[in-house]
């Protein structure tokens, strides 16, 4: 099969062939439709993650049909469209494995970072972490869904997001443009925060009532005159700096979630914090359920991204034009 390998921290990708891999017990062998080529995968060549492990083929927003099963799977069979995400294993014994928090163990791997990824023609991954892909759900698409779309709709549910809130993201890229689609199917109204006027078009068509152009205007002033300001904030963007200029747009008792960031230091004013009990999260990706949960809401609401496919060959490429500011929108690897 044909793979796409990280050798190393700077390391430009190298497509290699390997054989197919044979199932062990408890895992599952993945013949791969399509994978997400998303930020993370760059920041990975970039060094951002120092527990990962080399060489390593990249990919977390996975797709695909089983072609094999090891001993022990259950609740899946050969031919089963599904999904692979972020979170490739945990222990599964500790307290937060037991109670559903699988994302939060202490010795969790994640999927294309310490754990081969979709980079490749076929992957094998962890039975009680593969989800079944909802009925009708474009496998392409979909892909994104596996990462952005979880870490969006994951986020924005655990800051609190309701059919009553005002809702502001931060950023309408990969991660943004699925959260705005989610809270506007919560039911919430919606702000997009973006650098400058040339975003506002697409955050309308997205479902949002009101767009403000950082460049242009204080985000922080423009959402207090919003009714009050934001029941929740998602930065979207990987910026700390764009998220704490914003802090002051929440509303009394409002919550801030970090989905995007960098690795700056994170500085926030504590006075408006203490005295509007304001609140402050990070939300990594999700556990199998919380995906499961993403697919179904996205199923019935019909969110997807738009994507582009490209092949195996072209991801280098796109990883550079990250590198360069020119991403060019997501683009997803698809395999025949």
């Amino acid at each position: 099969m044909r793979a796409a390998l990280a050798s190393g921290v700077g390391a430009p990708l190298s497509l290699i062939e390997r054989e197919i891999p044979e199932p062990g017990p408890g895992e599952v062998l993945v013949k791969i439709t399509a994978c997400g080529v998303c930020f993370t995968d760059f920041n990975l060549l970039r060094g951002h993650f120092p527990f990962a492990r080399f060489p390593i083929v990249p990919g977390h927003e996975i797709t695909g049909m089983v072609a094999a099963l090891g001993s022990g799977v259950t609740g899946l069979s050969v031919g089963d469209a599904v999904g692979a995400q972020f979170l490739y294993d945990s222990c599964g014994h500790c307290d937060y494995c037991v109670s559903g928090d699988q994302i939060l163990c202490p010795a969790k791997r994640i999927t294309g970072v310490t754990a081969d990824g979709g980079y490749a023609e076929f992957g094998l991954f962890k039975g009680g972490y593969v989800t079944p892909l909802p009925a009708g759900l474009d496998p392409v698409a979909a892909a994104p869904l596996m990462c952005a779309g979880l870490t969006a709709f994951n986020g924005l549910r655990r800051a609190g997001a309701t059919a009553s809130s005002r809702v502001a993201i931060i950023g309408a890229g990969g991660i943004g443009a699925l959260a705005v689609q989610y809270a506007v199917a919560m039911g919430a109204r919606v702000a997009v925060i973006g650098r400058s006027a040339a975003g506002e078009g697409t955050a309308k068509e997205l479902g949002a009532e009101m767009y403000v152009a950082s460049r242009d205007t204080d985000p922080a002033a423009a959402l207090k005159a919003w009714g009050g300001g934001a029941d929740v904030i998602l930065n979207a963007a990987p910026s700390n700096e764009a998220a704490s200029a914003v802090l002051t747009g929440l509303a009394p008792d409002g919550t801030m979630v970090l989905c995007g960031y960098d690795n700056t230091p994170l500085t926030l004013s504590a006075q408006p914090m203490v005295l509007n009990r304001l609140h402050v999260m990070a939300s990594p990706s999700g556990s199998p359920h919380d995906l499961r949960d993403t697919l179904a809401f996205s199923a019935q609401h019909r969110i997807l991204p738009k994507v582009t496919p490209i092949g195996l060959d072209e991801a280098p490429a796109v990883l550079d034009a990250m590198g360069g500011g020119s991403g060019g929108g997501r683009r997803v690897i698809t395999f025949a």
